[in-house]
């Protein structure tokens, strides 16, 4: 330890503490050289030129100090005409010599040899290796012609003592130009010193404003000085001769009389008419610019009145006519601002909007990039209220949109933290970027689910869209027809909320069952309530069932025309006189003839069965499944069937999520993954030989998906078609078809398919033309129409104007007579204008756009996009129902209306109902079914019986009530007529041949000429199946869906009449909330135990 302590070294003197406190006496003999940095910075001339030009606070004190001297000289100048007294006579002596009084004369002096000496000083230190750069300077030289007399004449006075020198006259007024540059280096430094970017507009007219007012100074000195030999002008006069001068009015009363002066007047007119135009053409040129970016929004109205700013890569008219109307429907935000910010140039249709007085004083336009904190800052977004961040839907590259999307988010949240951020988003594997936003909706979501649940729940889509459109349900009531009139006056249903004991329509049900309160608020006022939510719970609960009791601080949500705060109660007696005028039908209320008729014939054999009361507080007795809502469950199967079936399914959760952000639901799954070979439906491998749909031999009709990329939006699509509450026995095989050809459509099984969903094309949505970004969907669509017209085809397209191309057929009077309707509502500024088309009214075909006010409507309710998520199955909530629907049939036509099946759902099942989708046969007015009759009569038919077989056919489909969106004209009798004389000319024209030949051959032409569109068509298709080596078997080409017409009754009155084959829209409460206190049957057992198991070995 000794020798290892030895050899440790001193350590060295500067590290000692003795050497620390006296100093490091060893460091000169260190090789180490002290550098010192910026000594260049550390000379005289540096340091001047830090305090006068480089520094921004003293150089504006600086420039300050030389403004005023300026002005301070001009001021002397005008005391010193004003205290002259004119002298007599015309001698020229009088321009170059002055009255000029000793202390004043001193004055003078003293700010020439001040201003001198700081312009020298200037020159001296901005100095750069060429002095005749400095000389020749205006400033320099106006600085030299208004200093150097004075000093000159103090020298005169004072060595050679000529006291009379004082009184030479100076053109001092010049320093106005002086004062002009100076002001202008002044507001230079200002805008560096409190680091804010100068305003170029402003600096503008600054500059106008100055070299208006030198002018002017400048004529009115000269003018006065050079009339001293003359009239003896005045200064008053002097202004009033250039003012009328200069505004070319020239009144003549007061003129020049000497040449100097007249020369003078000459050479100001020629300097104001080349200054002054081009300050103008600047001034408007900036003005164009500013008008093009917008400018700032005032900070003073920031703080005074509240805004939301808007922030798009690229702005459309439909775009922002769609978020004004949305926003400004709801009246608490009338005297809001609306900040746009958009970083490319307002085009010419969204100028002239905004120039409409609407639209002027509340919507402000800024060009700008929300990546920009200078353009944040223009928006005064850490002011505003909101903001709105949307994704263009039109790029090819819709990642690439996101990103950009995700990039302003961000943007705004680290300029903003504390405002709310309402953002759009394209692709949901991008949403966990923005996840700290406050209310994000995903577009390929909500777009799959809403595919999704049409095939399960016919129209949903166009329920949605009802249901987050603002509206006054005033749509279609100018029309004669009455379905119109109940379609729009339902769509104006909307979802409210209000607390329970601030509600005069459940404030009586506090303490009561859920569905206790849902049926008897629509029996007495008409609402639907359709969800609650704790006040300790974020989580909203749509129908949570008969168990739930409500509590005095519960959160109620329901539909209705109009908020409760909006409406006005009548008692018992207004109500029942009004009622008469207020109902859907009008005339006498009666039953439809199928219900008295199933209600005679119940009445015969089996008195009509009664609906029980809906109980206050739930009975687990009372609570079961109803006949009415029996679908082909599991408690049908054969025990076979049952056993083979829980063999292939299991209940759980997907063990694998497709991207971030995706909410677990609880779905049928198989015990054991497909390989990768059997998911190819036209291929045979080495575990099945199938090479087409029929071959499976599949239980349950197809659901065909025709997308261009199988992305992560489709697990959306699949998991609400196998969600854990609907049957096995229902549940449809999907097929995927990536390309759409003729041949793989028949191979995937589209002749016996129950849908057909045909997803936007996204490589087709950037165009050059913006409305045709959907031509190749909507193209692809009629073509399927055509081919294959009884099948079911729901499709999404960008634009909301391109539904009236869907199933488009040139002839068709009804189409037409809605186009006419649709017109009309649109000139009464409706929102909802396209809304009787019926392919919308029919949930056929939608466009995801409509949902961009579902993001609007979130900035009033907050909650809209979790209940619209919980309706679609987006998000599951323990306790919180889902939405399904039923189908009413001949055997429930005995409770006749909305009001008896409410109860009867609510008593049963628990179930509420939401609305109704009814399909009714088309009703042509009279003069369209004149025009058609003519048309027959005209005809000459040479197939009699195939056109008996098409009347039957369609009498038939008629009377089956069968989904339709338009009326085919396409078998025109002219068109047959017409080719029957092209036949029979050709005939006579032609070669004469042998008889048997000759008849054989007018024949072949009589069957081809014979055969209308829709049978060459199908002839096709079945020549097609054939050569593929399918059976045509169940191919019907005359089944088409022309003679009928579907549309949604959101919240119908209780007395509206129920008709067959109606389908109930319903939210049914989970039946996983609760566990039943009897003992559970046989399919609750297997339901239960299937799923705890499925849930531990595919928890996430």
């Amino acid at each position: 330890m000794v020798d290892l302590e030895s050899e440790v070294p001193p350590l060295p003197p500067r590290y000692r503490f003795r050497d620390l406190l006296l100093g490091d006496q060893g460091w000169q003999n260190d090789d180490r050289v002290q550098v010192e940095f910026y000594m260049n910075e550390n000379t005289f001339k540096e340091r001047l030129k830090l305090f006068f030009i480089k520094n921004q606070r003293s150089s504006l004190r600086i420039r300050l100090f030389n403004f005023s001297l300026k002005l301070l000289s001009c001021l002397l100048y005008i005391i010193r005409v004003l205290l002259e007294n004119p002298s007599q006579g015309n001698e020229w002596s009088h321009i170059f010599w002055v009255n000029r009084s000793l202390p004043l004369w001193g004055l003078q002096v003293s700010v020439a040899l001040i201003s001198l000496f700081e312009t020298i000083l200037l020159g001296y230190l901005s100095y750069k290796g060429n002095i005749w750069e400095q000389i020749l300077r205006i400033p320099f030289i106006l600085e030299i012609i208004n200093a150097v007399p004075f000093i000159i004449s103090f020298w005169f006075v004072f060595q050679i003592f000529w006291p009379s020198l004082r009184n030479l006259f100076v053109p001092v007024f010049l320093n106005c130009w002086l004062a002009k540059h100076a002001l202008e280096n002044m507001i230079n430094d200002l805008h560096r010193a409190i680091q804010r970017t100068q305003s170029a507009m402003f600096n503008q007219v600054l500059i106008l404003i100055s070299t208006l007012l030198c002018l002017i100074f400048t004529c009115i000195c000269g003018i006065q000085h050079l009339e001293r030999i003359g009239k003896k002008l005045n200064l008053f006069d002097s202004l009033y001769f250039c003012i009328v001068t200069f505004s070319t009015v020239g009144f003549g009363d007061v003129t020049p009389e000497t040449w100097s002066s007249k020369l003078f007047v000459v050479a100001m007119i020629c300097v104001a008419l080349v200054v002054l135009p081009i300050q103008f053409e600047q001034l408007a040129y900036l003005w164009m610019e500013r008008q093009k970016s917008g400018g700032n929004y005032s900070r003073h109205r920031a703080q005074t009145e509240k805004h939301v700013v808007l922030c798009v890569s690229s702005l459309k008219i439909d775009l922002l006519m769609d978020f004004l109307n949305e926003f400004y429907a709801h009246p608490r935000l009338q005297d809001y601002y609306v900040v746009i910010l958009c970083p490319t140039e307002m085009d010419v249709q969204v100028r002239r909007v905004l120039q409409i007085p609407m639209w002027s004083q509340r919507v402000i336009y800024l060009q700008g990039s929300a990546l920009k904190d200078q353009d944040l800052l223009r928006a005064k977004m850490d002011d505003a209220e909101a903001c709105f961040i949307l994704s263009s839907r039109c790029e090819v590259d819709r990642t690439s949109s996101d990103h950009q999307t995700i990039l302003r988010a961000w943007a705004v949240k680290d300029f903003a933290p504390n405002c709310p951020l309402y953002v759009q988003i394209l692709k949901p594997e991008n949403k966990f970027h923005i996840k700290f936003a406050d209310h994000v909706v995903c577009e390929e979501e909500f777009k799959y689910a809403m595919l999704a649940l049409n095939c399960i729940c016919p129209a949903t889509s166009t329920l949605i869209t009802l249901l987050v459109h603002t509206s006054r349900g005033q749509e279609g009531q100018q029309s004669p027809e009455q379905w119109q009139k109940m379609y729009g006056r339902c769509s104006g249903n909307e979802v409210y909320h209000i607390v329970l004991e601030e509600s005069t329509f459940f404030a009586e049900y506090e303490g009561k069952s859920f569905t206790y309160a849902s049926f008897h608020a629509h029996k007495k006022f008409g609402v639907c309530l359709i969800g609650v939510r704790r006040e300790d719970n974020k989580n909203i609960l749509l129908n949570p069932g008969p168990r739930y009791i409500m509590n005095s601080t519960d959160i109620c949500f329901y539909i209705n025309i109009t908020k409760e705060e909006n409406s006005a109660f009548k008692n018992q007696d207004q109500q029942r006189k009004s009622n008469v005028s207020r109902s859907f039908y009008h005339g006498p209320s009666r039953l439809p003839v199928h219900s008295i008729i199933a209600s005679m014939e119940g009445s015969k054999e089996i008195r009509r069965p009664s609906i029980a009361p809906v109980l206050e507080v739930a009975d687990t007795s009372s609570i079961q499944t109803c006949d009415l809502l029996s679908d082909q469950s599991e408690d049908e199967t054969t025990p076979d069937e049952e056993i083979s079936s829980n063999l292939e399914y299991a209940k759980g959760y997907p063990p694998y999520s497709p991207y971030i952000g995706s909410s677990p639901t609880f779905c049928h799954l198989l015990h054991e993954k497909v390989p990768f070979c059997c998911l190819r439906l036209d291929k045979s491998c080495q575990h099945n030989y199938y090479e087409d749909a029929k071959a499976y031999g599949f239980k349950n009709k197809l659901i065909i998906v025709a997308a261009e990329t199988a992305g992560n939006g489709l697990y959306n699509f699949i998991v609400p078609l196998r969600a854990y509450y609907r049957p096995k026995k229902e549940l449809n095989p999907i097929v995927l078809l990536l390309d759409n050809p003729l041949d793989d459509l028949l191979r995937c099984g589209v002749t016996f398919a129950a849908n057909m969903v045909v997803v936007d094309k996204e490589s087709t949505m950037s165009a050059e033309e913006d409305y045709m970004a959907d031509a190749k969907t909507i193209v692809n669509v009629q073509t399927l129409f055509r081919l294959f017209s009884s099948l079911s085809i729901i499709t999404e397209l960008t634009h909301p104007a391109n539904m009236r191309f869907m199933q488009f057929r040139a002839k068709d009077c009804y189409s037409l007579a809605l186009s006419k309707l649709e017109k009309k509502e649109r000139e009464r500024g409706s929102n909802l204008a396209f809304m009787f088309r019926l392919p919308f009214a029919a949930g056929r075909v939608f466009s995801i756009s409509m949902l961009d006010t579902l993001l609007y409507q979130s900035f009033v309710k907050d909650y809209m996009i979790s209940i619209t998520r919980l309706l679609l199955g987006l998000d599951t909530t323990p306790g919180s129902g889902f939405l399904c629907s039923m189908k009413i049939t001949a055997d429930d036509l005995w409770i006749r209306t909305y009001a008896r099946l409410y109860q009867k759902l609510c008593s049963s099942t628990g179930d509420v109902p939401i609305g109704i989708y009814r399909t009714e046969s088309q009703k042509l007015t009279t003069s369209e079914s004149r025009k058609i009759a003519s048309q027959s009569q005209i005809s000459i038919s040479v197939e009699e019986w195939e056109d008996t077989k098409d009347s039957k056919e369609q009498g038939h489909h008629r009377s089956n009530h069968r989904n339709s969106t338009s009326s085919d004209q396409s078998d025109h009798p002219l068109l047959r007529r017409k080719s029957m004389q092209w036949a029979r000319r050709l005939s006579r024209k032609g070669p004469k041949h042998s008889g048997k030949t000759a008849e054989k051959i007018t024949q072949q032409r009589l069957n081809l000429y014979r055969r209308s569109e829709r049978q060459e068509l199908a002839e096709l298709v079945k020549n097609r199946m054939k050569h593929l080596g399918l059976s045509t078997v169940g191919y019907d080409e005359m089944n088409d869906h022309q003679s009928t017409l579907s549309y949604i009754l959101i919240n119908p009155s209780p007395d509206t009449r129920i008709e067959l084959n109606d389908v109930v829209y319903l939210i049914r409460p989970d039946p996983l909330a609760y566990l039943p206190n009897s003992e559970p049957s046989r399919r609750n057992s297997i339901c239960n135990v299937t799923g705890q198991d499925s849930r531990e070995e595919t928890q996430l």
